[in-house]
């Protein structure tokens, strides 16, 4: 009788699986997003979310969750039911954190299933306009002169913004001291003061900065020169061929989630970066939507992960 009411109760339970799996979404969905409202990051989410809205016929909203370098949402993220309805709004700090941090709350590999890629951000190296450099050769070469007496700001320690930074000074033979602010603005504001000589900062942030003539833009971090700024070149075709650096972003959801759950969120978070006034608003974010597979995306934090862990390492950079 045991045996028969333990496959009857598994029978029920199988079902009810199926069922949910069939019926999703039925009820609101919600982004874990690691990050303050109003940036780069936080305004492409809620395009999507608005989109995927209208596709799914469910509210779906971006809950901000800040604080730690992404550690805090990502947390709170790992510990929901993997149920498809509380996903996580992923950046870089899912493969840098780990070498960052000696200890983290939530395994970043353990305890997520990755969805896919959903944007790229390139971004652009800028100087202040006292410095006596008009190119990116020039730049080099005047660093090189002065070792050690130039700064650099970036958004905060072990961000793409200041990880960038280190791949470009190892490529370009250059050494300077890094300032760490907290987040993008007032990196950005030093940077203009002349407090700091240059910055490596994502292009929607510094666009406007670089067409009001406030800072000099000399190189992009994409393979390709930007729409935006189409005589600016990129540093793969000046320092070192395909150098890419891009601030990126991408889904990812508890691990355990359904598969079939997981499928049916590529497929409309694909479909959402496919509409015309998503594609629009993105590029005025300067972000490149991707919407890539499932396995490109595994395949692609694999690379990235392998990446910053051997940049950080040889940095020696580590946080608390």
């Amino acid at each position: 009788m045991i045996r028969s009411l333990l496959c009857t109760l598994a029978l029920i339970f199988s079902a009810a699986v199926a069922h949910a799996e069939d019926t999703y979404p039925s009820r609101p969905i919600k982004i874990v997003l690691p990050f303050a409202a109003g940036g780069g990051t936080d305004t492409v989410a809620r395009v999507l979310a608005q989109q995927l809205t209208k596709q799914m016929g469910v509210s779906v909203v971006v809950e901000n969750k800040a604080g730690a370098n992404g550690n805090v949402g990502a947390e709170a993220a790992s510990r929901a039911q993997p149920d498809g309805y509380t996903l996580l709004y992923n950046t870089s700090f899912i493969v840098t954190n780990p070498w960052l941090y000696q200890k983290l709350s939530y395994d970043p590999v353990a305890d997520f299933e990755p969805v896919l890629l959903i944007a790229k951000v390139p971004l652009v190296l800028v100087v202040h306009p006292s410095v006596p450099a008009k190119t990116l050769n020039e730049f080099i070469a005047y660093a090189r002169a002065n070792p050690g007496k130039l700064s650099y700001a970036s958004s905060g320690i072990g961000g793409s913004t200041h990880l960038a930074n280190l791949l470009f000074q190892r490529a370009a033979g250059i050494d300077a001291v890094h300032v760490a602010y907290r987040g993008g603005g007032p990196a950005l504001n030093d940077v203009m003061a002349g407090a700091v000589q240059f910055y490596m900062d994502t292009v929607n942030t510094s666009l406007p900065q670089i067409k009001a003539g406030n800072v000099r833009a000399l190189a992009v971090t994409s393979l390709n020169r930007l729409r935006d700024l189409p005589d600016v070149p990129t540093i793969s075709e000046t320092v070192q061929p395909n150098f890419e650096v891009v601030s990126w972003q991408g889904l990812a959801v508890p691990a355990k989630t359904p598969p079939a759950i997981i499928v049916r969120l590529q497929q409309e978070f694909s479909r959402a970066l496919k509409d015309p006034t998503v594609r629009e608003r993105l590029a005025a974010q300067s972000a490149e939507p991707v919407g890539s597979t499932t396995a490109e995306y595994i395949s692609f934090l694999e690379q990235e992960r392998a990446l910053w862990g051997e940049t950080i390492r040889a940095a020696q950079v580590r946080l608390e």
